[in-house]
């Protein structure tokens, strides 16, 4: 049996091929049967340039609907699809280059120059360009090549795709996602979110991070749905889109931009079924707002890079704000203790552990870090931690590595965070761990005030005083205009922890 994940999706261009696939505001249309031959063409352009099954294809291109062609060629083949965000470095991609040791790498036309430096240097055997407008050698060789029907024969565990971590801790980890891995969380994500081919997807997430290509993308090509390709976020132009529209996949800041339009009400969301967050948490306060202005309640889910999407809010059913919901099919999660290992009890705050079909094979050529952040009863180890409270809800408290010890206690960040975003002048906090010559870790906040608002640190202390234990309440609050982020919308606390990590040096400060 053939297991090549591209087989989910043909089904869906044979049945409907005058159907519209992609759309983008700018008025361009890609039917179904489009789509198709445009891929396959890029598949026969694939195996002339001489990349066969398993080989990487690294992709650093803008996002168009050529780029989700590309995608489908490389499954096709049987090739390795490995995106690269835009706006890494020319060292970054050195990296990358040297690390996946690709067949083929793809960039924007603007970059070629500088591609085929790199690819020299790294040892890449063919360099093409593919721009936002259909642009580039890629798409010139397109032109003149014929059609390639033949579908790779794969196993379920040949790889798909390879994606980069961030690499905030040491250097960046290649984790490979296999054809099973990413059919069996599409499915999973279709059924569980009543995706059909009726539906209509606003897309304006980027194409090369796993929420807008695996969970996004594939459901709609798995269901022969349709969607909308936006280059980037544009409330306005989403607000003007949704009559049109079923679905919304985004990230805590759509939801802010949104609602900080007039426009959005439940007269512009009527036709709007799903609305759907993750990639980093939501507010309460934005959960509430949104439901009292639009009657829907938004819809978070928890995922990660090495294992694709694990649990959901239900459908039907209560989306508790501050919670991700339950396991999805097939997948089980489970809450284990830090040092030991064992699995606990409801209610009690642990290592957060999955196992099923949608967890990844591993880190690409680092085979000691993939032994060590699996069990040997197959559950991977997520680096967050978290609890199942007693309705069976999960809730993310932070990270395993955001974990603050304070004094011989543990402080979970979220907790401390939960309780500072309530006070009525904050819009939101982080609170991380800085060295502390007393105390190991001294708690420290950093706060975002909402607009026109103000605030100083004793009157967020003393807020704090009857809420949580001493030893949780922060050492020194500190406001800024706005928390780093990363392109998916996560606070990047390591660049908080480097900012702040002088404070507790000071005689001032040091006791406090």
């Amino acid at each position: 049996m053939n297991h090549n994940l591209y087989l989910q999706f043909l089904g869906n261009f044979e049945h409907d091929p005058d159907k519209v696939l992609i759309d983008t505001p700018s008025g361009e249309t890609y039917r179904y049967r489009d789509v198709l031959s445009t891929s396959r063409r890029m598949a026969r352009v694939l195996r002339d340039t001489g990349v066969e099954r398993g080989d990487r294809v690294v992709v650093q291109v803008d996002k168009s609907p050529q780029a989700i062609m590309l995608y489908l060629a490389c499954l096709q083949t049987g090739a390795v699809y490995l995106p690269l965000n835009t706006a890494y470095t020319e060292a970054e991609v050195e990296y990358f280059l040297s690390d996946a040791e690709p067949r083929l790498y793809v960039c924007c036309p603007a970059d070629v120059e500088t591609a085929r430096s790199l690819a020299q240097r790294c040892g890449v055997a063919a360099v093409e360009s593919l721009g936002s407008g259909a642009d580039g050698s890629l798409m010139d060789r397109v032109e003149s090549a014929g059609e390639e029907t033949r579908v790779a024969e794969l196993e379920a565990d040949e790889l798909a795709s390879i994606l980069y971590t961030s690499g905030t801790t040491g250097r960046s980890k290649g984790a490979m996602l296999s054809h099973g891995n990413l059919a069996a969380n599409s499915q999973a994500l279709a059924q569980t979110w009543r995706f059909t081919a009726d539906d209509h997807l606003l897309h304006a997430l980027p194409i090369f991070h796993i929420h807008g290509l695996f969970v996004a993308c594939n459901i709609v090509l798995t269901v022969g749905a349709s969607m909308t390709f936006l280059p980037k976020l544009d409330a306005e132009q989403l607000l003007d889109l949704m009559p049109r529209a079923t679905a919304l996949m985004g990230v805590p800041t759509f939801y802010t931009r949104l609602l900080a339009s007039p426009r959005l009400d439940r007269t512009t969301t009527a036709n709007m079924r799903l609305f759907v967050s993750g990639s980093a948490p939501l507010l309460a306060e934005t959960h509430r707002e949104f439901s009292e202005r639009t009657g829907h309640a938004i819809l978070e889910r928890y995922g990660m890079t090495e294992t694709n999407m694990n649990t959901s809010n239900p459908y039907d059913g209560e989306r508790r704000p501050g919670t991700v919901g339950f396991a999805l099919p097939g997948s089980e999660v489970r809450i284990t203790d830090r040092e030991s290992g064992k699995a606990l009890a409801a209610g009690e705050t642990g290592l957060v552990e999955v196992r099923g079909p949608n967890v990844f094979q591993g880190y690409w050529r680092m085979p000691e870090k993939t032994a060590a952040e699996f069990r040997d009863d197959g559950f991977f180890i997520t680096g967050d931690l978290g609890l199942i409270d007693a309705d069976g809800y999960l809730h993310i408290v932070g990270r395993d590595k955001d974990l603050v010890i304070s004094g011989g206690y543990n402080v979970y960040p979220k907790e401390i965070e939960q309780w500072i975003d309530e006070i009525p002048q904050v819009a939101e906090s982080a609170v991380i761990g800085v060295a502390h010559p007393d105390l190991g870790e001294g708690v420290t906040a950093a706060v975002v005030l909402k607009p026109g608002e103000s605030l100083d640190e004793s009157q967020v202390l003393a807020a704090l005083e009857d809420k949580v234990a001493r030893y949780k309440q922060p050492k020194r609050v500190f406001f800024i205009d706005s928390l780093p982020r990363n392109v998916m919308g996560k606070v990047q606390k390591n660049a908080l922890r480097d900012r702040y990590a002088d404070i507790y040096r000071s005689a001032e400060t040091v006791g406090k």
